[in-house]
């Protein structure tokens, strides 16, 4: 990106009141057949409009066309029984029916190449796109055939840097990682996560990222947050390896959180998605709330590898407020970048 401060979003945008019911995860669709496929097309076109209206400079397909993050890109490979299912504790958070893995893993077709192809065609402005991260599909499902949480997530990226090769090749900028569950298992993280991630990036001809943060603005997610203390530091656990990593884009939560910024210093050198936008409220920050937000993370990463962005997805949020907040996300980077540029 040649523009200083480019904005971005997490990833999921709320969906329009005719495709799912709004502010709802694992919302089921309300057509189908080919009303489907063009309700979703319309609501992607949709999405970009709001992104544009609100001066995003990445935009996204805002996870229109897909029910959940991590399920949808799961729902198209090999060896996971989506009838056969278990109860799981989700990163150690909140217990959720979920499918079974029960053979090898494997991706015999593209998932989301045929809608970042559309995107790509509705815009010519940068444009990112968001895959479940390996860890993270590992910690959304019950493994009965593996049983071993790294051979799985091995399994998953080999999968995943299929599917990131043909993304890239079909014109996507930036291939975002969604990796919450590294914000939990650290052990894991560091012994095989970051491999794993490696090797799904392996060979990508695209810029790649990681997207960690905090979780949705749900019930589940708040209330562990109350847990954490005075001060959230899980990303350092895991920020030194990362900083070793061959990852381009490390996207993190900081508005409203009790993150303390200097933790971005471990990361040095990488750019950083600064998430400057509360995901998990429905008051719509200020352009000045933002622009301290990233004056403040300014500190600890160069202004050429500032990415103001959300703290994580917007879906269970109403479209009038996820609007708001990428309204006061432009213009609060528009603050800070004529102040950089009058220096």
């Amino acid at each position: 990106m040649k523009k200083l401060l480019p904005t971005s979003t997490a990833g999921s945008l709320p969906k329009p009141a005719w495709l799912a019911e709004p502010e709802k995860l694992w919302s089921p669709w309300k057509l189908e057949g080919d009303e489907l496929v063009e309700g979703k097309q319309d609501a992607l076109r949709v999405s970009l409009h709001d992104q544009q209206q609100a001066g995003i400079d990445i935009v996204s397909d805002g996870e229109q066309t897909r029910q959940h993050f991590v399920t949808t890109f799961i729902e198209h490979l090999n060896g996971v029984d989506f009838e056969k299912r278990e109860t799981v504790k989700i990163r150690d958070r909140y217990e959720a029916s979920v499918p079974s893995v029960v053979g090898p893993v494997s991706r015999d077709k593209p998932v989301f190449v045929d809608d970042a192809t559309f995107l790509r065609q509705q815009t010519q402005q940068p444009i990112k796109w968001a895959l479940p991260g390996p860890m993270t599909m590992v910690d959304t499902l019950f493994d009965g055939h593996y049983k071993s949480r790294e051979k799985l997530a091995w399994e998953f990226a080999k999968a995943l840097n299929q599917e990131a090769k043909e993304l890239a090749a079909a014109g996507v900028d930036i291939i975002q990682f969604d990796e919450p569950a590294f914000n939990v298992f650290f052990d894991e993280v560091n012994d095989w996560g970051i491999a794993a991630l490696e090797k799904a990036i392996e060979g990508v001809e695209c810029e790649t990222g990681v997207h960690i943060c905090y979780g949705y603005g749900i019930k589940a997610n708040t209330d562990w947050k109350k847990t954490l203390g005075s001060e959230w530091r899980q990303y350092e656990e895991i920020f030194p390896k990362l900083q070793q990593s061959n990852i381009d884009i490390v996207s993190l939560e900081c508005q409203n959180s009790h993150v303390p910024m200097e933790l971005i210093e471990l990361i040095r050198g990488k750019k950083v998605m600064v998430g400057a936008i509360d995901v998990a409220t429905n008051t719509i920050e200020t352009p000045e709330e933002v622009a301290e937000t990233l004056r403040k993370a300014l500190q600890f990463v160069d202004a050429e590898n500032l990415y103001p962005c959300t703290n994580c997805g917007m879906t269970p949020l109403s479209r009038r407020v996820a609007q708001g907040k990428l309204s006061a996300l432009s213009a609060g980077a528009e603050i800070v970048r004529q102040e950089l540029l009058a220096r």
